[in-house]
């Protein structure tokens, strides 16, 4: 027997999808953040009992091991990465606070500036200049250079970013001054701007890789860290990491750019969510993943999550690579209830896995929403949670609610209460700026919910949304984790270039493609994938002068062999062609009188893999459960005796009216009054909107 495992970190928990054949087997535990390796092979071990195995003989058996992680986005949310400097061409030391102007919130007048990962005492410059044909104008000062490594040694710098001007068309000074610091700075992490994003607008590469600086540290060492783990306890295969793109690929390739590894755990559950909706015939799917400290969004269309690498945010930095789009809340179960100024405020702080919720017995001491679940009784403190890795307790909860109660005037339950309409509120806001950014009504989606948390408020949310159904798949608490088995290996880079669509130099973009292919073949190679089994997406990126967007989009595809018959004399009409298709598509003009110009063609090599398989249909006839047994609980409407069923016993064909509450192994599903879940065929839950005369 071999067998594939998925796994993502998140705040509070780990989890595990274990693909054995056909059958996937689910597993949680709590995340350890002094070492997340260890929570990682804490899991590992427990899935091996699971299956009456030592340890090493089944790691021996796993031909692959898939792991999405939260470590970037971590050290960027601390703000305890690497002491980083900047090295950078004379004249554009304060690009990066500059940020073209850009504020989170305008309106905001008190709102803090963004805390400098390389402070300007950090960040040096060197006389050269690089000019964008590529002709060097100035030639590289190296005695500057090497003057800027001894200032920056002094300040105790670990890790070192190199952006040049116009480095992305000529990387010659770039790869000189990454040679001195590598003489005057033995053993310094480094990352140099004409690796990490070969292409412009300047404050997009310089930043990218000044964050890429930063969090590499971290993340090589603890994949470093958790190859060794995995090494001595007898795996034998690569670590494939998960991507923001939604690819995967081997820790090798991520180490020469960890940037590409921030917001990955998010990326795997929207790449699941696509494969599971197509698979069941909703091709266009709401996205909601709540899980123990946030509260993921995010959009499939047509059955794809696409990748983008524009305009892309991250905790106020603008990262530059392709990413999943996902719309992040602080609101998940350990989201701390407050009062602040007066009103109630839910999150965006978090209780994480320690100490947890006050309920989870680990010294919380500041009640929680998983808390104020348990208070409602849609959480019970009789049986198992996660799946048996700890039991709930009431200890402390009841008293944490009265002393919030009594600031606002009433009682322990209705605070509960109020803290549960609060952190809806707050998601269900959330979803609507979110889709309305992008021009989509909810109410012609269907919603897909997952993580620990999201079947939990999943139909609250799509009630007010006006949306009718919801998807609520079996290994839904697991889902991120089991979508990194989804994922295709897949390498997504670009490199620029400049001329106008009507006159393409295809020469040139055709050796910006081999070179691109090549890089790919060589990673696929070390991972012991054949060039046939690569698929080629050729795509190109455009724009209208003066724009600081490109638009990407794909012109040819090719399986295993080199193929550039579409780079003919058609070639720059059939681009301005697909550029108007989606421009149009994408911000509803074009503009009939100017002609766009390319700035980069783009390259998205990936191989198909074995998916875990999806069921699909009602072919079941429909019966009623019974339920395990009576509790009561507040669904919305105040408390009363609600009937609680074991998701175990669950067959296809039961359905299941609200008010209800459904227990399963490693979540709670409720199905809120004017809701029914149907249970198809595979044991995945259909929840529909009930519509009474």
């Amino acid at each position: 027997m071999s067998y594939r495992v998925g796994i993502d970190i998140g705040g509070t928990f780990t989890d595990f999808a274990l693909l054995k054949g056909d059958e996937v087997i689910l597993h949680k535990n709590l995340s350890t953040p002094e070492d997340r390796s260890i929570g990682v092979m804490t899991g590992l071990e427990r899935l091996s009992e699971k299956e009456g195995m030592t340890l090493g003989d089944f790691l021996g058996q796993c031909d692959a091991i898939v792991h999405g992680t939260t470590i970037a986005d971590n050290t960027l949310i601390e703000m305890n990465g690497a002491v980083t400097g900047l090295i950078t061409t004379q004249g554009f030391r304060d690009e990066m606070e500059y940020r073209r102007g850009y504020k989170e919130d305008i309106w905001n007048a008190a709102l803090p500036p963004f805390k400098q990962i390389a402070p300007r005492r950090r960040r040096l410059t060197v006389p050269e200049r690089i000019l964008f044909d590529g002709s060097i104008y100035q030639p590289l000062d190296e005695n500057a250079v090497r003057d800027a490594c001894r200032k920056l040694k002094k300040q105790n710098v670990e890790s070192v970013a190199i952006s040049l001007i116009f480095s992305f068309v000529n990387p010659a000074h770039e790869k000189r001054v990454a040679e001195i610091v590598r003489e005057e700075m033995p053993g310094i992490h480094l990352s140099v701007s004409h690796q990490v994003l070969p292409r412009g607008p300047e404050y997009d590469r310089t930043s990218t890789t000044v964050v890429n600086a930063y969090v590499g540290p971290r993340v090589t060492s603890y994949l470093d860290n958790l190859v060794g783990r995995l090494r001595d306890g007898g795996y034998k295969n690569q670590l494939m990491v998960m991507q923001a793109s939604g690819g995967v690929m081997t820790k090798e390739y991520i180490e020469g750019s960890p940037i590409r590894v921030l917001a990955s755990g998010p990326a795997g559950g929207v790449i699941g969510s696509a494969h599971t909706g197509l698979a069941k015939g909703y091709p266009n799917l709401l996205c909601v993943d709540m899980g123990g400290t946030s509260y993921d969004m995010s959009i499939v269309l047509n059955g794809a999550a696409p990748a983008t690498a524009g305009w892309n945010i991250h905790h106020r930095y603008l990262i530059g690579v392709p990413m999943v789009q996902v719309e992040t809340l602080g609101a998940g179960g350990g989201s701390i209830c407050q009062i602040n100024g007066g009103e109630l405020q839910v999150g965006p702080r978090s209780a994480g896995s320690e100490p947890g919720p006050i309920c989870y017995g680990r010294g919380g001491t500041e009640p929680t929403v998983t808390d104020a679940l348990l208070m409602l009784g849609i959480l019970s403190a009789d049986g198992d949670f996660a799946g048996g890795s700890f039991s709930l307790t009431q200890a402390g909860v009841a008293e944490a609610f009265q002393r919030l109660g009594e600031q606002m005037g009433y009682s322990a339950e209705d605070a509960a209460f109020d803290c549960w309409r609060v952190v809806n509120a707050n998601m269900i806001q959330a979803i609507r700026r979110a889709t309305a950014g992008k021009g989509i009504d909810p109410k012609e989606m269907v919603m897909l919910a997952y993580g620990g948390n999201g079947p939990a408020f999943a139909a609250v949310h799509a009630d007010a949304l006006g949306i009718e159904k919801v998807l609520i798949p079996k290994a839904s608490p697991t889902f991120s984790a089991l979508g990194t088995l989804v994922a295709k290996p897949t390498i997504d880079e670009e490199r620029s270039c400049s001329f106008s669509a009507g006159k393409p130099d295809l020469r040139l973009m055709k050796s910006r493609w081999q070179e691109l292919e090549a890089r790919a073949e060589a990673y696929f190679r070390n991972a012991n994938i054949h060039k046939r089994n690569i698929k080629f997406s050729y795509l190109v990126n455009m724009r209208y002068a003066g724009q600081n967007f490109a638009v990407s989009f794909e012109m040819h595809t090719s399986q295993g062999s080199q193929d550039y018959a579409f780079l003919n004399d058609t070639f720059g009409e059939s681009a301005l062609q697909a550029f108007n298709q989606r421009h149009m598509a994408e911000f509803d003009h074009i503009r009939d009188s100017e002609l766009p110009e390319i700035i980069g063609v783009r390259l998205v090599s990936s191989v198909e893999t074995a998916a875990p398989p999806v069921g699909e249909g009602f072919s079941a006839p429909a019966s009623r459960a019974t339920p395990l047994k009576i509790r009561r609980a507040n669904l919305g409407e105040g408390y009363m005796d609600t009937p609680i069923f074991a998701g175990v016993s669950l067959k296809p064909g039961h359905e299941i009216a609200g008010p209800a509450v459904i227990e399963e192994t490693f979540t709670t599903i409720v199905v809120y009054p004017g809701w029914k879940v149907h249970v198809d065929d595979s044991g995945d839950y259909e929840m529909r909107k009930l519509y009474h005369a």
